[in-house]
């Protein structure tokens, strides 16, 4: 493939969305166009252009960015919601100081960016059904607090300094690909590691726990898709007028998903054993109004639960797991 003139820079690559999204570029631009940011566990078989860096060092990330002719940016760099409990001082530290470093550098190198935000962002007294594109952001988490701060940074990035930050609101996340760490809505890929490697699963939510859920081709192909949106950025502005996008697919009871991976093992057990993490996901919504995104740029999921479930238990077995 031809090279491009300007060039892709994903941080947090090898985490839970970059170690998908990194491919997924590369395979639409080309492996010479994509240039993949780590700080630790990066896996020895990358195939790719590699930095070492930790956006919290903003001269690091300049040279990056003026060594590889950066154009576009996928700042993926975060600590997630039960990891970011047990240190809320450095959940700060890293989600936002690093943030702020990348939209400064963004501006004075006229990049486009995306961000990702979160429905941590909600919080118990935000509307837990359909829940809305603009609505009552309040969380109880660090994460979430970060991820309510990052939004307010992106557009005040965007009405004052004019930067194309675009960023969406993801759901849970479930992939075959990686195991489980550091989410509240992990137990929806936990229970398919356990369940095909035990045969059981102890799940730390409650059977009827509702949350918004996304298989990650959706999630990938979504992202992808608002960057290469035509969005009318500048009537946007001319508004004042700045979202991270809802974005929704399914919404199940834990319950719900254990019935369905029955199908595929029908003599799992499972047992249900809430823990500190119940708190959190009763402070989320059980289902997400993401109309914003339908209809400005055309996003559609693919992945219902039942064809979830069958191509994560495919691959699992696929690979030995």
């Amino acid at each position: 493939m031809a090279e491009i003139e300007n060039k892709i820079l994903v941080t947090g690559a090898f985490g839970q969305i970059g170690s998908e999204l990194v491919p997924a570029l590369q395979q639409k631009h080309g492996k010479d166009n994509v240039v993949a940011m780590g700080h630790r566990n990066i896996p020895s078989r990358f195939d790719g252009i590699l930095e070492k860096a930790d956006p919290r060092n903003i001269s690091d990330i300049e040279k990056i960015i003026k060594d590889h002719n950066i154009l576009t940016i996928y700042h993926l760099v975060s600590l997630l919601s039960v990891t970011g409990e047990k240190d809320p001082g450095l959940t700060w530290d890293i989600n936002m100081n690093g943030l702020i470093n990348i939209l400064d550098l963004a501006v004075k190198y006229q990049n486009r960016v995306f961000w990702p935000s979160s429905i941590a962002a909600f919080g118990p007294t935000t509307p837990q059904d359909n829940t809305a594109q603009k609505t009552v952001l309040e969380p109880t988490t660090m994460y979430g607090a970060t991820k309510v701060a990052g939004e307010n940074l992106c557009r005040y990035y965007f009405i004052t300094y004019g930067l194309d930050i675009r960023s969406i609101r993801y759901p849970g996340l479930i992939s075959w690909k990686a195991e489980p760490g550091g989410g509240t809505t992990d137990y929806a890929v936990a229970i398919f590691y356990d369940g095909l490697r035990k045969g059981e699963y102890n799940c730390f939510v409650r059977k009827d726990t509702v949350l918004p859920m996304m298989y990650m081709d959706d999630a990938i192909r979504g992202t992808v898709e608002l960057m290469d949106a035509d969005l009318d950025v500048a009537k946007r502005r001319e508004a004042r007028d700045w979202d991270s996008y809802n974005l929704a697919a399914i919404s199940f009871q834990a319950q719900e998903l254990a019935e369905e991976l029955k199908k595929h093992i029908p003599n799992l057990k499972v047992e249900y054993n809430p823990d500190h993490r119940q708190a959190i996901a009763d402070s989320w919504p059980n289902s997400i109004d993401d109309s914003l995104a339908r209809s400005e740029w055309g996003w559609k999921h693919e992945f219902d639960l039942p064809k979830m479930t069958k191509v994560m238990v495919d691959n699992l077995r696929k690979n030995s797991i």
